[in-house]
């Protein structure tokens, strides 16, 4: 593969990937106008992005069989095409009710672009290279939090949000179009993949026994889900704690989401001297210890603006240090069932992202405390996964009869 074809397919794939982040990042400056526009809460209105994690977290597990049985070109254009007609749906939408049943079945369609571009990544790229390919993946989605909630502020002060939805159903047709004359096929259909429910759930049971896949679903699940609770939180702290307009909050979510661009590019470079499990559990510690600090500084009210958007920049660096590598570690055991297993994959951190973003909307106080303090749950949860599976690997060994490592001598 020349160096041309792979920008292009990266970039492509990367494109799919961002669908969902542009569908989350694009309309939180127009939050407020929502609200007001609907006669309801910002509160309510965090909701629909509640929905659209939860449609997320449901539409993957179908579309994991579905790509494995009919390949991954098929059902990535139905979904591409149900998230078109929900965009437009959300335009029309006439109180906050629709809006959150509107952003689910967007969800619905959109998350297809997701599975697709994980699955196609293990298709096309040897194993020794997932993860790298992963790390170019996720710079271009990293792109899309500095594009989308600038330009949605912009639509939303210059026009009104219902453009932000026409805008996302454009972008989706184009990313569609695009998919269809450039993306390779990928794996082929699998006849033998059978869509009966019994079947479908001993397929997802037996990728699940896999112990790698079990561990770093998990750590990628719940660490991967810490964005979620600062974008839940972060239009409401910035705008009506803060007091910044619709085009500041746009540009302060663009300048963090630069913390995520640097670090997936450090990570590109530490894999060539770290293991992909080095640098999570390094990036989770980090992540950890910062959270506290944002914990403790939000408790005391230690923090402006611009403290807290620093302090945010470095926790948030640590998200593109750990999910490319947890997700490389997910898929790297699976050749068949690749799409099943990416479905899971990411079910599992879009239904955490969920979680966390309701709790983020229930809690909600009139403080950043909320927001921090589910970020930080994140970073810790992941942690002690990792903590928890190197014990248990330890105490199998020892009851298998294998000797200890070696303690060091202090």
């Amino acid at each position: 593969m020349s160096k041309k074809q792979y920008f292009i397919i990266i970039l492509i794939l990367g494109a799919l990937s961002t669908i969902s982040p542009f569908s989350i990042d694009m309309y939180l400056p127009g939050f407020p106008a929502i609200a007001k526009n609907l006669n309801t809460s910002i509160a309510n209105v965090q909701l629909s992005l509640t929905s659209y994690l939860v449609g997320i977290a449901i539409g993957q597990l179908f579309y994991g069989p579905l790509l494995d049985r009919f390949g991954r070109k098929k059902p990535l254009y139905i979904g591409l095409f149900i998230y078109v007609l929900a965009s437009v749906g959300c335009v029309f939408t006439q109180n906050v009710d629709n809006l959150i049943l509107m952003r689910f079945i967007q969800a619905i369609g959109g998350c297809a672009g997701m599975v697709a571009a994980q699955a196609l990544v293990r298709d096309i790229f040897p194993v020794t290279k997932t993860a790298q390919a992963l790390a170019m993946l996720m710079l271009v989605i990293a792109v899309s939090p500095m594009i989308a909630p600038t330009l949605g502020g912009h639509i939303t002060a210059h026009f009104h949000w219902h453009m932000v939805f026409l805008t996302l159903a454009a972008i989706t047709l184009v990313i569609l179009i695009a998919s269809y004359f450039v993306l390779p096929e990928g794996a082929k259909p699998d006849p033998a993949v059978s869509l009966r429910p019994h079947k479908v759930l001993k397929n997802y049971l037996e990728v699940s026994k896999n112990p790698q896949f079990l561990t770093y679903m998990l750590v990628g699940g719940i660490a991967g889900a810490t964005p979620f609770a600062y974008i839940a939180g972060s239009a409401d702290v910035f705008m009506n704690i803060y007091g910044v307009t619709e085009q500041q909050y746009g540009w302060i979510f663009a300048s963090l989401a630069t913390a995520m661009i640097g670090s997936t590019q450090l990570n590109h470079l530490l894999l060539k001297r770290f293991t992909s499990q080095q640098i999570i559990r390094v990036s989770l510690t980090y992540q950890t210890l910062v959270g506290f600090i944002l914990i403790l500084g939000v408790w005391n009210n230690w923090f402006n603006v611009i403290t807290l958007i620093a302090l945010m920049f470095v926790f948030l660096s640590g998200h593109g240090l750990c999910n490319p590598n947890a997700a490389a570690l997910t898929l790297a055991p699976f050749s068949r069932n690749a799409g099943s297993a990416a479905a899971m994959m990411g079910s599992m951190r879009m239904a955490m992202g969920g979680v966390v973003s309701a709790a983020v909307s229930v809690f909600h106080n009139g403080t950043a405390s909320p927001m921090v303090i589910m970020m930080t749950f994140c970073s810790v949860g992941g942690l002690l996964t990792i903590i928890i599976d190197k014990s248990v690997k330890k105490r199998n060994l020892v009851k298998n009869g294998q000797p200890k490592e070696p303690s060091m001598a202090v």
